[in-house]
């Protein structure tokens, strides 16, 4: 099990810096000693304070800031709402200042995440024979990358493939997937509905959409930016979304995906590199007779992981869910 501090020294869940993963296997609520004082119930305001103070001065890296935006009491704890680095987290203290949790266990997800990772394991051995495969050649290679919209590394991916999409054009039959499961909360399902409805629905905004998502990470900004039909998009994900991902999410546990991303070039695992070159040169040796698009030279440069433009080569063969 992972701490907050553990996280934070790994730099692999940064963008889940107050968030405690919760691992197939068993999970405890780790307990913080704040003060001797047990006795005393502390007001909403003190503990605001309180915990305001114990995770800047003490939980939290120098080069990090909390703010406490509220404290309600509920029952015995405090529910505690706080902003790091423009994230917002809930957090919980007892109602005496005395333990700080890092996070709540929602026992229902708790489950539903447990039984996501046993299917993501059963499909281990599988994924693992088909990244041993060699990917068939055809005359117009079925390429589907699978990510979840809020996982770093699968924006990385996103961002890595979509000149090589764009590049081959209609050469190939393409298509961004989602895998079978979530792991970023509630924003994440959200993120994939939309995602998949514009896919499906308004498929020539969807290039422009996640061009723009990978990016700024602003859906309804992207949205309006790129001219998508508001109405169309929010009738789809009240009605029709959720067996457009059926479909994604079948397709995901049949290819024995573990994690996002994870690069599928004629039905089988493709180990290519997260580069556009690399991308590029992947699928194109999927190709019977590989088309003169294949020869254009775009970036051998790693996208950064995570929302934003620029390159860094950590990561890069880093997952979410792996």
């Amino acid at each position: 099990m992972f701490s907050i501090k553990t996280a934070i020294k790994s730099g692999r869940l940064v963008m889940l810096i107050l968030v405690l993963t919760l691992l197939v296997g068993g999970c405890s609520v780790p307990l913080v000693k704040l003060s001797q004082d047990t006795k005393k119930i502390l007001t909403p305001q003190e503990a605001k304070t309180v915990a305001e103070k114990f995770l800047n001065d003490t939980l939290l890296p120098a080069s990090m800031k909390a703010t406490i935006n509220g404290a309600t009491l509920e029952g015995d704890v405090y529910n505690i709402n706080l902003t790091v680095n423009g994230q917002e987290y809930t957090s919980y203290m007892t109602k005496d200042g005395s333990k700080f949790f890092e996070t709540g266990m929602d026992m229902a997800k708790l489950a539903q995440d447990k039984a996501a990772q046993q299917a993501a394991q059963t499909g281990a051995v599988a994924g693992e024979q088909a990244q041993n495969t060699a990917v068939p050649k055809t005359d117009k290679p079925k390429v589907e990358l699978f990510v979840m919209t809020y996982c770093p590394y699968g924006l990385q991916a996103e961002k890595g493939i979509l000149p090589a999409l764009a590049a081959l054009g209609n050469k190939v039959d393409a298509k961004i997937r989602f895998v079978h499961y979530f792991m970023h909360g509630d924003q994440e399902e959200q993120e994939t509905y939309s995602q998949i409805c514009i896919r499906e629905e308004q498929a020539a905004k969807y290039s422009q959409y996640l061009n723009c998502f990978v990016i700024q990470g602003d859906s309804a900004k992207c949205v309006a930016q790129t001219g998508v039909n508001q109405a169309k998009l929010t009738s789809c994900v009240a009605g029709k979304a959720k067996g457009y991902y059926k479909t994604d999410s079948d397709l995901s546990n049949n290819y024995g995906v573990e994690g996002s991303p994870t690069l599928v070039i004629n039905g089988v695992q493709s180990s290519a590199g997260r580069d556009a070159a690399s991308y590029l040169a992947g699928i194109c040796e999927a190709f019977n007779n590989a088309p003169a698009e294949c020869s254009k030279k775009l970036s051998g440069a790693s996208p950064s992981a995570g929302f934003g433009a620029g390159t860094d080569s950590s990561g890069a063969a880093a997952g979410c869910g792996q």
